[in-house]
Protein backbone atom coordinates (compact mmCIF):
# COMPACT_ATOMS: atom_id res chain seq x y z
CA UNK A 1 0.00 0.00 0.00
CA UNK A 2 2.77 2.23 0.69
CA UNK A 3 4.21 1.66 -2.28
CA UNK A 4 0.86 2.49 -4.03
CA UNK A 5 0.58 6.10 -2.46
CA UNK A 6 3.99 6.84 -3.52
CA UNK A 7 3.62 5.96 -7.21
CA UNK A 8 0.00 8.12 -7.11
CA UNK A 9 2.09 10.78 -5.26
CA UNK A 10 4.97 11.21 -7.59
CA UNK A 11 2.57 11.00 -10.93
CA UNK A 12 0.20 14.05 -9.44
CA UNK A 13 2.66 15.93 -7.94
CA UNK A 14 4.53 15.92 -12.00
CA UNK A 15 2.81 19.32 -12.77
CA UNK A 16 0.94 20.17 -10.18
CA UNK A 17 4.27 20.10 -7.64
CA UNK A 18 6.29 22.80 -9.19
CA UNK A 19 2.76 25.31 -9.60
CA UNK A 20 2.32 24.55 -5.82
CA UNK A 21 6.05 25.42 -4.90
CA UNK A 22 5.77 28.76 -7.10
CA UNK A 23 2.33 29.69 -5.47
CA UNK A 24 3.33 28.68 -1.96
CA UNK A 25 6.46 30.66 -2.27
CA UNK A 26 4.78 33.94 -4.04
CA UNK A 27 1.81 33.83 -1.27
CA UNK A 28 4.16 33.67 2.11
CA UNK A 29 6.52 36.00 1.03
CA UNK A 30 3.55 38.85 0.47
CA UNK A 31 2.11 37.20 3.61
CA UNK A 32 5.04 38.15 5.56
CA UNK A 33 4.88 40.92 4.26
CA UNK A 34 1.60 41.95 4.92
CA UNK A 35 2.05 41.23 8.25
CA UNK A 36 4.36 43.15 9.30
CA UNK A 37 2.69 45.91 6.75
CA UNK A 38 5.80 46.51 4.97
CA UNK A 39 4.34 46.34 1.57
CA UNK A 40 3.98 50.01 0.22
CA UNK A 41 0.04 50.81 -0.65
CA UNK A 42 0.64 50.52 -4.31
CA UNK A 43 1.41 47.05 -4.04
CA UNK A 44 -1.55 46.24 -2.37
CA UNK A 45 -3.81 45.66 -5.46
CA UNK A 46 -1.36 43.68 -6.96
CA UNK A 47 -1.04 41.25 -4.13
CA UNK A 48 -4.29 40.72 -3.81
CA UNK A 49 -5.03 40.12 -7.73
CA UNK A 50 -2.17 37.71 -7.70
CA UNK A 51 -3.75 35.60 -4.82
CA UNK A 52 -6.51 35.55 -7.38
CA UNK A 53 -4.61 34.31 -9.83
CA UNK A 54 -3.24 31.84 -7.60
CA UNK A 55 -6.42 30.09 -7.28
CA UNK A 56 -7.22 29.48 -10.48
CA UNK A 57 -3.55 28.46 -11.60
CA UNK A 58 -3.55 26.24 -8.72
CA UNK A 59 -7.32 25.17 -9.55
CA UNK A 60 -5.81 24.11 -13.13
CA UNK A 61 -2.92 22.45 -12.18
CA UNK A 62 -4.75 19.97 -9.71
CA UNK A 63 -6.85 19.14 -12.49
CA UNK A 64 -4.05 18.23 -14.60
CA UNK A 65 -2.91 16.50 -11.92
CA UNK A 66 -5.69 14.17 -11.29
CA UNK A 67 -5.81 13.48 -14.70
CA UNK A 68 -2.24 12.28 -14.43
CA UNK A 69 -3.24 9.81 -11.57
CA UNK A 70 -6.18 8.82 -13.74
CA UNK A 71 -4.30 8.22 -16.90
CA UNK A 72 -1.97 6.13 -14.80
CA UNK A 73 -4.82 3.51 -14.18
CA UNK A 74 -6.57 3.87 -17.55
CA UNK A 75 -4.52 4.59 -20.53
CA UNK A 76 -1.78 3.31 -22.21
CA UNK A 77 1.09 2.88 -21.78
CA UNK A 78 1.25 3.06 -18.20
CA UNK A 79 -1.73 1.30 -17.64
CA UNK A 80 -0.37 -1.68 -18.59
CA UNK A 81 2.17 -1.60 -16.01
CA UNK A 82 -0.35 -0.45 -13.52
CA UNK A 83 -2.59 -3.62 -14.49
CA UNK A 84 0.15 -6.11 -14.10
CA UNK A 85 1.12 -4.94 -10.78
CA UNK A 86 0.57 -7.91 -8.31
CA UNK A 87 -1.76 -5.99 -6.27
CA UNK A 88 -5.39 -5.72 -5.84
CA UNK A 89 -6.91 -3.22 -7.40
CA UNK A 90 -8.62 -1.92 -4.40
CA UNK A 91 -5.60 -1.02 -3.01
CA UNK A 92 -4.40 1.48 -6.29
CA UNK A 93 -7.60 2.56 -6.57
CA UNK A 94 -7.84 3.65 -2.66
CA UNK A 95 -4.60 4.96 -2.59
CA UNK A 96 -4.93 7.32 -6.11
CA UNK A 97 -8.24 8.24 -4.66
CA UNK A 98 -6.93 9.68 -1.24
CA UNK A 99 -3.80 10.96 -2.68
CA UNK A 100 -5.91 13.31 -5.27
CA UNK A 101 -8.24 14.44 -2.16
CA UNK A 102 -5.36 15.09 -0.20
CA UNK A 103 -3.44 16.59 -2.52
CA UNK A 104 -6.64 18.81 -4.27
CA UNK A 105 -7.88 20.01 -0.74
CA UNK A 106 -4.57 20.69 0.84
CA UNK A 107 -3.30 22.64 -2.02
CA UNK A 108 -6.70 24.76 -2.41
CA UNK A 109 -7.08 25.45 1.19
CA UNK A 110 -3.66 27.02 1.14
CA UNK A 111 -4.38 29.39 -2.00
CA UNK A 112 -7.91 30.36 -0.50
CA UNK A 113 -6.84 31.19 3.09
CA UNK A 114 -4.03 33.34 2.07
CA UNK A 115 -5.98 34.91 -0.60
CA UNK A 116 -8.46 35.74 2.50
CA UNK A 117 -5.86 36.42 4.43
CA UNK A 118 -4.18 38.79 1.94
CA UNK A 119 -7.44 40.79 1.30
CA UNK A 120 -8.71 41.57 4.97
CA UNK A 121 -5.17 42.41 6.43
CA UNK A 122 -4.37 44.77 3.66
CA UNK A 123 -7.73 45.61 3.12
CA UNK A 124 -7.22 47.42 6.47
CA UNK A 125 -9.61 44.82 8.52
CA UNK A 126 -9.09 43.76 11.92
CA UNK A 127 -6.70 40.88 11.01
CA UNK A 128 -8.20 37.16 9.97
CA UNK A 129 -6.68 35.51 13.21
CA UNK A 130 -8.59 38.37 15.50
CA UNK A 131 -11.51 37.67 13.25
CA UNK A 132 -11.79 33.89 13.96
CA UNK A 133 -10.64 33.79 17.52
CA UNK A 134 -13.11 36.56 18.03
CA UNK A 135 -15.75 34.64 15.98
CA UNK A 136 -14.74 30.93 18.12
CA UNK A 137 -15.22 32.91 21.28
CA UNK A 138 -18.38 34.64 20.54
CA UNK A 139 -20.10 31.89 18.69
CA UNK A 140 -19.02 28.48 19.30
CA UNK A 141 -22.06 26.15 18.20
CA UNK A 142 -21.59 28.21 14.69
CA UNK A 143 -17.62 26.68 14.61
CA UNK A 144 -18.95 23.43 15.04
CA UNK A 145 -21.43 23.67 12.19
CA UNK A 146 -18.68 25.36 10.25
CA UNK A 147 -16.55 22.00 11.11
CA UNK A 148 -19.03 19.67 10.32
CA UNK A 149 -20.22 21.44 6.60
CA UNK A 150 -16.03 21.06 5.84
CA UNK A 151 -16.34 17.54 6.62
CA UNK A 152 -19.52 17.09 4.43
CA UNK A 153 -17.08 18.92 2.26
CA UNK A 154 -14.88 16.30 2.38
CA UNK A 155 -16.80 13.37 2.28
CA UNK A 156 -18.70 14.88 -1.16
CA UNK A 157 -15.47 15.83 -3.17
CA UNK A 158 -14.43 11.92 -2.52
CA UNK A 159 -17.86 10.81 -3.67
CA UNK A 160 -17.46 13.09 -6.78
CA UNK A 161 -13.97 11.46 -7.53
CA UNK A 162 -15.99 7.84 -7.29
CA UNK A 163 -18.39 8.62 -9.59
CA UNK A 164 -15.96 9.54 -12.30
CA UNK A 165 -14.01 6.97 -11.31
CA UNK A 166 -17.02 4.44 -11.81
CA UNK A 167 -18.16 5.94 -14.93
CA UNK A 168 -14.38 5.82 -16.09
CA UNK A 169 -13.80 2.03 -14.95
CA UNK A 170 -17.44 1.27 -16.49
CA UNK A 171 -16.27 2.83 -19.86
CA UNK A 172 -13.42 0.82 -20.10
CA UNK A 173 -15.25 -2.82 -19.30
CA UNK A 174 -19.00 -3.18 -19.81
CA UNK A 175 -19.62 -0.20 -22.08
CA UNK A 176 -16.38 -0.47 -23.66
CA UNK A 177 -17.10 -1.02 -27.91
CA UNK A 178 -20.98 -0.09 -26.98
CA UNK A 179 -22.55 2.68 -29.53
CA UNK A 180 -21.79 5.86 -27.62
CA UNK A 181 -19.44 4.75 -24.64
CA UNK A 182 -18.66 8.13 -23.61
CA UNK A 183 -21.77 9.84 -23.87
CA UNK A 184 -23.29 6.17 -21.66
CA UNK A 185 -20.61 6.98 -19.56
CA UNK A 186 -21.86 10.54 -19.10
CA UNK A 187 -25.69 9.67 -19.01
CA UNK A 188 -24.06 6.67 -16.08
CA UNK A 189 -22.65 9.77 -14.13
CA UNK A 190 -25.93 11.90 -14.40
CA UNK A 191 -27.50 8.98 -12.78
CA UNK A 192 -25.28 8.77 -9.95
CA UNK A 193 -25.59 12.09 -9.24
CA UNK A 194 -29.55 12.03 -9.44
CA UNK A 195 -29.63 8.57 -7.02
CA UNK A 196 -26.92 10.45 -4.46
CA UNK A 197 -29.52 13.33 -4.68
CA UNK A 198 -32.53 11.60 -3.75
CA UNK A 199 -30.55 9.62 -1.03
CA UNK A 200 -30.20 12.72 0.82
CA UNK A 201 -34.24 12.68 1.43
CA UNK A 202 -33.12 9.57 4.01
CA UNK A 203 -32.22 12.98 6.33
CA UNK A 204 -35.89 14.42 5.79
CA UNK A 205 -36.47 13.75 9.55
CA UNK A 206 -34.01 15.84 10.69
CA UNK A 207 -33.94 18.47 8.17
CA UNK A 208 -36.44 20.85 7.26
CA UNK A 209 -37.72 19.90 3.33
CA UNK A 210 -39.49 22.46 1.00
CA UNK A 211 -40.62 22.03 -2.54
CA UNK A 212 -40.29 24.93 -5.24
CA UNK A 213 -41.98 23.89 -8.01
CA UNK A 214 -40.25 20.83 -9.72
CA UNK A 215 -37.26 21.98 -6.58
CA UNK A 216 -36.96 19.98 -3.24
CA UNK A 217 -34.60 21.96 -0.98
CA UNK A 218 -33.68 20.11 2.17
CA UNK A 219 -32.31 22.33 4.74
CA UNK A 220 -30.74 20.73 8.05
CA UNK A 221 -32.72 21.54 11.27
CA UNK A 222 -30.90 19.37 14.09
CA UNK A 223 -27.46 18.31 15.41
CA UNK A 224 -27.63 14.90 13.94
CA UNK A 225 -28.68 16.10 10.16
CA UNK A 226 -25.48 17.40 9.27
CA UNK A 227 -23.32 13.92 10.88
CA UNK A 228 -26.03 11.81 9.31
CA UNK A 229 -25.53 12.89 5.56
CA UNK A 230 -21.43 12.98 6.12
CA UNK A 231 -22.22 8.71 7.06
CA UNK A 232 -24.47 8.59 4.33
CA UNK A 233 -22.01 10.47 1.59
CA UNK A 234 -19.35 8.01 2.46
CA UNK A 235 -21.24 4.87 2.30
CA UNK A 236 -22.42 5.92 -0.97
CA UNK A 237 -18.92 6.96 -1.91
CA UNK A 238 -17.76 3.58 -0.43
CA UNK A 239 -20.57 1.08 -2.15
CA UNK A 240 -19.17 2.85 -5.38
CA UNK A 241 -15.41 1.94 -4.45
CA UNK A 242 -16.33 -1.71 -3.77
CA UNK A 243 -18.51 -1.88 -7.38
CA UNK A 244 -15.13 0.11 -9.32
CA UNK A 245 -13.06 -2.00 -7.78
CA UNK A 246 -14.57 -4.95 -8.73
CA UNK A 247 -15.26 -4.18 -12.43
CA UNK A 248 -11.68 -3.19 -12.02
CA UNK A 249 -10.75 -6.65 -11.27
CA UNK A 250 -12.96 -8.33 -13.86
CA UNK A 251 -11.60 -6.73 -17.06
CA UNK A 252 -10.63 -3.09 -18.20
CA UNK A 253 -9.92 -2.70 -21.67
CA UNK A 254 -6.73 -0.37 -22.37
Amino acid sequence: MKAQFKYALITGLFFRGPAFAVIFMMNAVFSILAAFDLLPFAAHVTAVSLGGVAIVFMLTANIIGDIAIGRRMFLMPDAYLHALTPVPRWKTLFASVITMTAMDLLTMFYVIFTETYLSITLGGGRGLWSTILLHVRENPDETALVISFAVLLIAAYILTLMIIMFCITAKKSFLYKKPASGFLAFLLACGCFYVSSLLQLLSAPFSIVERYLFMIIITPASGIAIPFLIVLTLLEAAGLFILTSKLMERKINL
